[in-house]
């Protein structure tokens, strides 16, 4: 059994053991953390390692006693499909009563965020990385840089290495293209030129008849923005085709999946930071519990829902100590209070458009290992 999919099994026996004891706890008062995921399909190692960043958060908030009721967790299954993520949204505000909703993909989260906002559900994304998930609604946020604050440093960091002639494989959806926008506006303010466009549908594998195009465009670089098993199929492909330039993308690429892909090697991919040497107390807690529970260093994804579950509880922490109750009108107002909260990886600030402020790191594929460059 390969490790993705043992990382998978042991991700669902740990929701069915949350979900039992999640209907013993209702009782007592809890606090409910709603996650809407895709933990299954061709993205399913993504709703694994969101998971599993939120279930570290829950064990710390509960060792640290942070709140005076138990947090406990109820997780919908987005399918990674914006219809998915709209009946997985009215499970969670409706049946689950949820306050506080973890989302990710950006199809799931426009298709969400309408819910959540009719019923002033405060919702934090951690994944997806359009930029139209800025001012979706009062009540959503994000945590991680979207797609306008990841893609110029990756553009100044092609104009270092005088690569100006890009060409762009993109899935066909809001991130592909939010990402072709990007491109388009961004490499003539570098001196670049996107030489070739190449939209591909969800779920399509084949791409040797795109490599084909690519290879007449004379392209610098690749870059790819696409996600799950059709993300490897790119790489793969384009490498098995004899294109041996520059590959780029957004913070996918800090997948295991594709890290351990032997033809990522060399690959370039942004993330916010995520510095492994920090020092603080809740980054190097973060970061050793990590190592220790799953064998391996965390990715910027991982760190985002450790994030998301700690950011709920400390704005639960905030209304108990105001005595103020707990709803998405209350939640906001502190979030606009406190502005800057001290999280793994360092403080993050929020903006009112619903986005964040944090720097931007490139990374490289050396060796089947991350390694910061930039």
């Amino acid at each position: 059994m390969d490790n993705t999919r043992r990382s998978l099994i042991k991700a669902a026996a740990g929701l069915a053991a949350l979900s039992s004891f999640n209907v013993k706890a209702q009782a007592g008062g809890s606090y409910v953390l709603g996650t809407l995921f895709p933990m299954s399909g061709s993205v399913a190692e993504l709703g694994t390692v969101f998971t599993n960043g939120v279930t570290l958060a829950l064990e710390h908030i509960a060792a640290d006693k942070m709140l005076s009721r138990p947090m406990v967790l109820k997780a919908q299954d987005s399918l990674a499909t914006p219809q998915g993520g709209a009946v997985g949204m009215s499970r969670l505000v409706n049946v689950d009563n949820a306050p506080f909703v973890l989302v990710g993909v950006t199809g799931v989260s426009k298709a969400a965020a309408p819910i959540g906002a009719r019923k002033k559900v405060v919702m934090v994304n951690g994944g997806g990385v359009s930029p139209e998930l800025a001012e979706m609604s009062p009540y959503f946020w994000n945590l991680i840089p979207l797609a306008d604050q990841e893609i110029p440093p990756a553009l100044q960091w092609l104009k270092k290495q005088g690569k100006t002639r890009v060409a762009l494989v993109y899935v066909d959806d809001p991130l592909g293209a939010a990402v072709l926008r990007q491109l388009k506006s961004g490499l003539p303010k570098v001196g670049g030129e996107l030489v070739g466009s190449y939209s591909v549908p969800p779920g399509m594998e084949q791409f040797s008849a795109i490599a084909a195009q690519i290879r007449q465009t004379n392209a610098d670089a690749i870059y790819f923005a696409s996600y799950g098993s059709q993300q490897l199929q790119i790489i793969k492909q384009l490498r098995d085709a004899g294109l041996n330039q520059q590959l780029l993308t957004y913070s996918i690429g800090s997948l295991p999946s594709v890290i351990n892909l032997p033809e990522s090697e060399g690959l370039i991919f942004t993330t916010q930071l995520n510095d492994l040497t920090r020092s603080d107390p809740i980054t190097s807690r973060f970061i050793s519990a990590w190592r220790e529970k799953y064998k391996r260093d965390p990715s910027s994804y991982a760190q985002n829902y450790y994030n998301g579950a700690m950011l709920y509880a400390q704005l639960l922490a905030e209304l108990e100590k105001t005595g103020q109750d707990v709803n998405g009108d209350t939640m906001r107002a502190a979030m606009l209070r406190i502005r800057t909260f001290k999280l793994a990886g360092g403080d993050i600030a929020f903006n009112d458009n619903g986005t964040s402020t944090m720097p931007i790191q490139i990374n490289q594929v050396v060796a089947r290992e991350m390694k910061v460059v930039g």
